[in-house]
């Protein structure tokens, strides 16, 4: 009984910090409601026996990809009153798009069944104590059934990055900026200059 109103007070914080990420206007917010809701994640695997992934998902995601985030939307001046200008003349594809993204979910629910050893899975959701830990069982099914969905989603990751970096990088006026090859290549008649100083007089 416990462990319901454990578990149902994680999901519903879960739930309810999800909606507010995407609802809420100031973007500081969005990115606090996220670690929130990255918390409550944590404290369902948790309840599942899966404590690593619970301490992963907080030292990783909380402790370091939430917090830059957090950097990256306080330090960026950006204008939100100039990226709202075209929201409408976007509106009617994303609500198309959005559209097509709840027929296929409901597609997906309609054709949804259990498996069939569901009663046996449910009995025992993860292996009992001295069989295997669950950071061991974790690495097998990562590194041998799923190998190849593991590294496609970190080619995902390293596109996004590039996008990212890609999107953000503006040329400013008014910035100096280094050139690290003109910097590399210095000779020494570059930066240094022989004069020949008269007595009694200056440069």
């Amino acid at each position: 009984m416990i462990a319901a109103l454990i578990f149902y007070m994680f999901a519903g914080l879960a739930v309810v910090s999800a909606g507010l990420v995407v609802t809420a206007r100031n973007p500081v917010h969005s990115v606090l409601f996220l670690i929130l809701c990255f918390f409550n994640a944590a404290g369902l695997f948790l309840l599942l026996g899966a404590e690593f992934l619970a301490m992963v998902l907080v030292v990783v995601y909380v402790g370091a990809v939430a917090v830059m985030f957090l950097f990256v939307v306080m330090m960026l001046d950006i204008n939100f009153l100039r990226l709202r200008e075209g929201v409408a003349q976007y509106l009617p594809t994303g609500a198309v798009i959005g559209v097509v993204l709840l027929i296929e979910l409901a597609m997906s629910f309609a054709g949804w069944s259990f498996a069939p050893d569901v009663e046996a899975m449910l009995a025992s959701p993860a292996p009992t104590g001295g069989e295997i830990t669950n950071t061991a069982a974790l690495g097998q099914l990562i590194y041998t059934k799923y190998v190849y969905l593991f590294q496609a989603s970190g080619v995902v990751l390293l596109i996004a990055m590039i996008g990212a970096i890609l999107l953000t990088h503006r040329s400013r006026s008014g910035v100096r900026k280094q050139k690290i090859y003109d910097q590399v290549g210095v000779t020494a008649k570059d930066r240094i200059e022989i004069r020949k100083v008269s007595t009694g007089g200056g440069i």
